[in-house]
């Protein structure tokens, strides 16, 4: 028997630490021949803690939001009484959404141990870096990842292999390959999970370009000096990737895949951490070697491109960490596999952060091509319904609103548009990109006006400054944004931000001041009622906007019961016991508690 908590950051957050402790010292304490591992994430964040036992007749059983009780029954089931496990057992609807994918980044996360090598090597880990070393030209390894098909993941989806191409051809004795770790879009965490559940497929994927890139070896090249180094720039608030990543690599070094002599042939690579300090703008490329560099992280005009001159002038290559992720899986089983998956123009799969409303939040991986209502509704469950009140007269139904894709540089795809196809092309048609793969889901309490100006804000503070129109001119938009989320919108505002973000999109030098306006365009676009609800009617339609909103207490629906009253935190709220209460408004401070107590829908936003 095999048990094995998973505990990435959400199982962590969700408890599992403690659950693993609690199981590892009852089996020890029982005396059953059970070793009690870790894994990463499954991708399934909603039933987290979740713990997995294999038994030795290859029956598995997985157990989801596990606390204290959840422990003591599956302990008492790996003793043989199975009568109290059936509260934790995953749900037959929750595998199938889990079954629904195709994994290829995320093929291990959540099944092997991320910190033992062993257990990556046994689910195939490192025979294709081997292949590719001992079997294959450099050429041949950039003419797989051609036919694959495979784009970069981080957001611009431009193709891999021509990258790698020109960093190859590029001459210079000393070569880097470097991993964009640096996840800063504001609820997506890829890189992250994978990172942490399967560090070693990372590594794999950048011994393969490595190879690809930089080896100049062999009989026919003998006598060439050349060197290709690795480094991973990770964000520092990622602790638990950076410990995994770091004991991966010495593992790795301890078997013979990272440093000299690797696999027992001349062509020697390792790889280092470089963690930094969470700025945004460092995920731009020339940024990020600029911080590299020990400098601020600022980004330059191209050409030359990293490939050409990147890290202290040598070519370079960047890729983030799911782009790499793939790259193994590619060489085992070929190009065209890869190439099968997915569509005409975009090949593949790719990893999604489900956040926001949604019902079922977490990580899922699905061919491209497939339709946003397929991730959202075929696995995220759909929207999050809030929890009916005791005693309602009939509970809220919240309805999706729209789908914010490519982050603080993406923009908001309306809900009659959920059955666009998920491919690079298609979401830029949108307003959208596909950006890294954060999903947040907004339901019908969601203000578009606001979310907008919650982007800009992000994208304000993160910009480096040296751009004028990025500086100043999305700090403008961000003024007009307040304006009118204040109920102080002016005709011709909308025209005005328009004019701005077009002006800003064209004058800024890197893709965050070219991309900041994106958000406020396709707000406008697909919800520019609520900008004019705004600033004509001075009305928040989705009572997010505190100066625009007003409670009303019903006095048809209202039974006095007296709970508003009482948890009212500045006692604004007048009446009797079991007669109809009211708001003052001039000492109300819109906090909404009145709303969220009532038990019988006597609330309303005005």
């Amino acid at each position: 028997m095999k048990v094995t908590v998973g505990k990435g950051s959400c199982g962590i957050a969700a408890g599992a630490g403690e659950v693993y402790s609690m199981l590892s010292g009852a089996v020890a304490e029982a005396g059953l021949n059970c070793p009690v591992t870790v894994t990463g994430c499954i991708g399934a964040c909603y039933l987290e803690p979740i713990v997995n036992v294999e038994y030795d007749d290859g029956q598995k059983r997985i157990y989801v939001k596990v606390d204290a009780d959840g422990a003591a029954a599956i302990l008492a089931a790996l003793k043989g009484d199975a009568s109290r496990e059936n509260g934790y057992l995953i749900p037959n609807e929750d595998l199938s959404n889990i079954n629904f994918q195709t994994r290829i980044a995320l093929k291990n996360c959540g099944l092997i141990d991320p910190e033992n090598i062993d257990e990556y090597i046994g689910a195939g880990g490192y025979k294709a870096s081997e292949k590719c070393v001992k079997e294959m030209l450099p050429e041949q390894v950039i003419e797989e990842i051609k036919i694959s098909g495979l784009c970069g993941r981080g957001g611009a989806g431009f193709p891999a292999w021509f990258k790698w191409n020109a960093a190859r051809t590029s001459p210079g004795g000393i070569k880097y390959i470097i991993c964009n770790a640096d996840e800063g879009d504001p609820g997506a965490f890829m890189d992250r999970a994978v990172i942490e559940g399967d560090p070693h497929a990372l590594i794999e994927g950048m011994i393969i370009a490595a190879y690809a890139i930089g080896y100049t070896g062999g009989a026919e090249n003998s006598g060439v000096s050349s060197k290709t180094e690795g480094i991973v720039y990770v964000r520092a608030e990622y602790p638990l990737a950076i410990v995994r990543l770091e004991n991966a690599l010495k593992q790795a070094r301890d078997k013979g895949m990272l440093g000299e002599n690797i696999f027992g042939t001349d062509f020697s690579f390792d790889i280092r951490i470089k963690a930094g300090a969470g700025a945004f703008v460092c995920g731009e490329e020339t940024a990020l070697i600029a911080s590299l560099e020990g400098e601020r992280g600022m980004p330059r005009l191209k050409p030359p491109f990293p490939a050409q001159r990147g890290y202290w002038q040598k070519p370079s290559n960047i890729n983030n960490v799911e782009t790499y992720a793939n790259v193994p899986w590619i060489i085992r089983n070929g190009g065209m596999a890869f190439a099968a998956i997915g569509t005409e123009n975009a090949k593949g799969t790719k990893v999604f952060a489900l956040t926001g409303k949604i019902a079922k939040g977490g990580l899922v991986e699905v061919p491209m091509g497939r339709t946003i209502r397929e991730v959202v509704y075929g696995v995220g469950g759909g929207i999050k319904q809030p929890p009916v009140k005791a005693n309602a007269q009939g509970g809220e139904v919240r309805k999706l609103k729209a789908v914010q894709m490519g982050g603080p540089s993406g923009g908001c795809i309306p809900a009659e548009l959920l059955d666009t196809k998920i491919e690079y092309k298609t979401l830029m048609a949108t307003g959208a990109i596909m950006g890294s793969g954060g999903m947040v889901v907004m339901d019908d309490t969601t203000c578009m006006v606001d979310m907008a100006r919650y982007f800009l804000d992000f994208t304000c503070k993160e910009s480096c400054g040296k751009c004028t129109h990025c500086r100043i001119g999305n700090r403008r938009m961000l003024e007009i944004l307040d304006r009118i989320c204040d109920g102080k919108g002016r005709d011709g505002d909308i025209e005005l931000l328009t004019e701005l973000a077009q002006e800003i999109k064209d004058g800024s030098l890197c893709a965050l001041g070219q991309s900041a306006p994106n958000p406020v365009l396709t707000t406008i676009r697909y919800f520019r009622n609520e900008y004019e609800d705004h600033i004509i009617n001075k009305k928040c339609t989705a009572h997010s906007c505190k100066p625009l909103i007003k409670y009303v207490i019903s006095t048809e629906k209202c039974t006095g019961c007296t709970l508003c009253a009482k948890k009212c935190p500045v006692n604004t709220i007048e009446g009797e016991l079991k007669s109809p209460h009211k708001i003052i408004q001039q000492n109300c401070i819109k906090c909404g508690k009145c709303k969220d107590v009532c038990r019988f829908n006597a609330v309303m936003a005005d």
